[in-house]
């Protein structure tokens, strides 16, 4: 169970004596009235912050512990949640102009028109409101609506009491409060991010065409481009974990490693947390902005983090329409009509009026028209029309299912509550507990497509992309062809607890991304449907590099969280470990030292021969030659394909230590690395310069240097970062390590746990938080975590505030 060591002790602050925690209570006294009605009169929250500006918020109930949430999100991120809001409201064009790209946290629109038209539409039609008047399980919990209740009173009392310092909205006219279902609408676009939300600019704003457009030579291959919303969305989101067994460790409990790849700016920011409500709740870590729960951590008992999905969290129908009539559609030869929804978009001009913009979206009993999807074209011809079908569109449950993880005693309460909830979007979950147990599931939502229906059901587009992607496209003229249900499935048309790869108790369990197949090399796992994603097929070199080390370490045994936080600073980059051998050699063979570059010309690239052998294979922030190798790997990936790229090919029975051998052979390989020798020296930047010196953000006038690299180069510690050689290199970071956890148990009821908040609490630079954890992170250190009463009562910078409505 989740211990609770909370005493009475009044500490005073400012002159004015707080009352700082409650008695504890036995789990059993908890009682459900007091608990779930709404709170009267009004809120309040006690607020004490510790090191690194991090909250441990306490609340009598959890419409308090909501306000204390929303208030102490306000402190640190107002700006970035204010912007948010606005695109909720559909309202980015009136104030912003219609053409400018908005922040992608809350969908991936391209412009602020076609994400107005979204979210306008949404509100327009109260999805979200009917979503919150379901009755749970379906529909969210009366703990999961007073959260929100309690964080948008919590952020709306922090406007009116406090006075905004941040450059970016500070005289903004659009900071404005917020209401309960606000908070609910920022959830359920959280929840479509790998569905509608993805593909927004193709629903916005469909329209029949005349005719089918005709193919020309060299159209784009559909099952590459469906490969490609994989990879996107791994641009974008990403993460690695991995939990260790009792069997692994030092003294028989779990160890949990969790570091989640999110953008660095924006809302789709990590704020990291403590939630309690004596005798009820004791939780911490991070949580996404505007979320009023923590999202991943821990609590005394258990850890776990989430990582991206490969699971495919939409599929397409393609309908016949009627004759003559392009908005009705046959269902076995039964003609329906589709919704029109007419949206009006108030948009701000160049010269400053704003006039009113109006567009007409498409539903029909599937989910919107839609004409493409990313770069995958989906005509809407006299013919035949597709519609999108994504099952989170239908789901607000997720606020459940991170309290109900928040509250799980183990690996086998972190189960329970996900067959309980069924309310995780598209993510994997990675677990350990103090018994010693370890946990990997893909227990997300996702549209109930077997592979027996897609078989059976699947368009000649289908036929392409389904399994290249696990994109279904679909008959929908048939009744047939629907999804079907689960016999355990909450929501009908999704695939129910029973057929989430899962593994229990494995020595390690990992993900970086990949599919569910080596969540353990040496326990794959097999038999899910092609929609959770592939088997058989080449991993990531990041995955290969993972697997490597974590394997390692679990053979090696007798772990503790300090190995932990050593992995993480490691900073090993695999795809050194693989090439960068053959690449000295090659470069050193070449006739004359030179070689060609993409433009043609010739390039002295013998300095580099020696720089590329002496690299340490790291990417910390004093290596040498990892830059060069960095910028020739990117060139040569980017050009050569898979096939080409590597001699010994991929096998299915040496997944990890397959393809190797770099195939210098290829004309890809010199022109690689003459380009990148060129681009160097071009910059005035020296071949073997230090990592660090060029990887770095500024903030307020200071220069960090980061350790951390590329995706592509395999590394634990991902950062992706903007190049820009005349401003000196990797200049500023747009994802990559963001919430860093090691958490580990030694039975106290204290965990040990390590965390690190990358980019710090606050987005405004006036904030003494607003780099502190930066250059933590930039020395190769984390946190330790204050989570029981006696180490948040010893932190040295402790500063405790009572919050209220009034």
């Amino acid at each position: 169970m989740v211990h609770f060591r909370h005493r009475l002790r009044a500490l005073t602050v400012g002159g004015l004596a707080l009352l700082t925690a409650a008695t504890a209570l036995p789990a059993s006294a908890a009682a459900p009235d007091r608990t779930d009605r709404p709170s009267d009169g009004g809120l309040s929250a006690v607020i004490r912050y510790t090191e690194y500006g991090i909250p441990h918020i306490t609340g009598k109930d959890y419409a308090q512990l909501g306000f204390g949430q929303g208030w102490a999100q306000a402190t640190d991120q107002v700006c970035t949640l204010a912007d948010g809001f606005v695109t909720l409201r559909g309202d980015r064009s009136r104030h912003f102009g219609g053409d400018a790209a908005p922040d992608r946290s809350l969908s991936a629109a391209a412009t602020n028109l076609s994400s107005d038209l979204h979210f306008r539409g949404l509100r327009d039609a109260r999805t979200v409101e009917k979503l919150l008047d379901r009755p749970a399980p379906l529909g969210p919990t009366r703990q999961a609506k007073e959260l929100m209740r309690g964080w948008a009173a919590g952020y709306n009392a922090w406007l009116r009491q406090n006075k905004i310092t941040d450059p970016a909205c500070r005289t903004a006219d659009w900071v404005r409060p917020v209401t309960t279902p606000d908070v609910a609408r920022r959830l359920h676009a959280i929840t479509q991010l790998a569905g509608h939300g993805a593909v927004v600019d193709g629903t916005t704003a469909p329209r029949p065409q005349d005719k089918k457009p005709a193919r020309t030579a060299g159209a784009l291959d559909p099952a590459k481009a469906s490969r490609e919303l994989l990879v996107r969305r791994g641009n974008t989101m990403g993460s690695n974990a991995v939990a260790f067994s009792g069997s692994t460790t030092a003294d028989g409990r779990g160890l949990l490693h969790g570091n989640l790849h999110y953008p660095w700016q924006g809302g789709a920011r990590f704020w990291q947390t403590q939630l309690t409500i004596p005798g009820e709740l004791n939780v911490a870590g991070g949580s996404l902005l505007g979320v009023p729960i923590v999202t991943v951590g821990h609590n005394a008992d258990m850890a776990w983090n989430y990582t991206v999905a490969t699971g495919m969290a939409m599929s397409v129908y393609e309908l016949k329409t009627v004759p003559g009539d392009p908005y009705s559609y046959l269902v076995d030869g039964k003609r329906e009509r589709m919704t029109k929804r007419a949206v009006t978009v108030p948009v701000r001009g160049k010269d400053g009026r704003t006039t009113e913009v109006t567009r007409t979206q498409w539903w029909t009993r599937f989910g919107p028209v839609t004409t493409s999807m990313e770069d995958i074209p989906l005509p809407w011809t006299a013919g035949s029309v597709h519609t999108l079908v994504d099952p989170s569109t239908d789901n607000l449950r997720v606020t459940d299912a991170f309290l109900a993880l928040s509250k799980a005693d183990g690996v086998r309460g972190v189960q329970d509550a996900l067959r309980r909830t069924q309310g995780l979007p598209w993510v994997n979950t990675i677990a350990a507990d103090s018994r010693g147990h370890s946990l990997y599931t893909q227990s997300q939502v996702l549209p109930r497509v077997t592979d027996e229906l897609a078989k059976r059901c699947s368009t000649p587009l289908g036929r392409q992309v389904f399994p290249a992607s696990g994109l279904a496209v679909l008959d929908g003229s048939r009744r047939d062809c629907a999804l079907g249900n689960d016999p355990d499935a909450l929501q009908p048309g999704t695939f129910g607890p029973a057929a989430m790869p899962t593994l229990v108790d494995a020595p390690y369990a990992e993900n970086a991304n990949d599919s569910a197949w080596l969540a353990n090399a040496d326990r794959p796992l097999t038999g899910y449907p092609r929609i959770f994603g592939d088997i058989g097929t080449t991993r990531s070199v990041r995955t290969r590099g993972v697997i490597e080390d974590v394997a390692a370490m679990a053979k090696r045994g007798n772990l503790k969280v300090a190995d932990l936080q050593r992995q993480e600073f490691a900073n090993r980059a695999p795809a050194g470990d693989l090439a960068a051998k053959d690449a000295a050699k090659a470069c050193a063979a070449l006739p004359g030292g030179k070689a060609t570059g993409s433009n043609g010309k010739a390039v002295d690239v013998s300095a580099a021969c020696d720089v590329l052998a002496g690299w340490d294979r790291t990417v910390r922030a004093g290596s040498r030659g990892a830059l060069l190798f960095d910028r020739f790997w990117r060139a040569l990936v980017s050009s050569v394909p898979e096939q080409r790229l590597w001699r010994v090919p991929f096998s299915a029975a040496a997944p990890v230590t397959t393809p190797n051998t770099l195939n210098t052979a290829d004309p890809g390989f010199a022109r690689a690395l003459a380009d990148a020798v060129g681009e160097l020296r071009a910059a005035g930047i020296a071949l073997d310069a230090p990592w660090g010196e060029h990887q770095f953000v500024v903030r307020n006038g200071k220069r960090i240097p980061l350790s951390g690299g590329a995706h592509e180069l395999g590394i634990w510690n991902v950062i992706t970062a903007r190049w820009d050689a005349q401003r000196g290199g990797y200049h500023d970071v747009v994802h990559g390590s963001s919430y860093i956890q090691a958490v580990g148990f030694d039975g106290s009821g204290c965990p040990v746990a390590r965390t690190l908040l990358t980019y710090g609490q606050s987005s405004n630079p006036l904030s003494p938080h607003y780099s502190d954890q930066t250059e933590l992170y930039s020395a190769g250190r984390m946190v330790t975590s204050r989570f029981c009463e006696k180490d948040i009562l010893a932190s040295p910078k402790l500063k405790v505030v009572r919050v209220s409505e009034r």
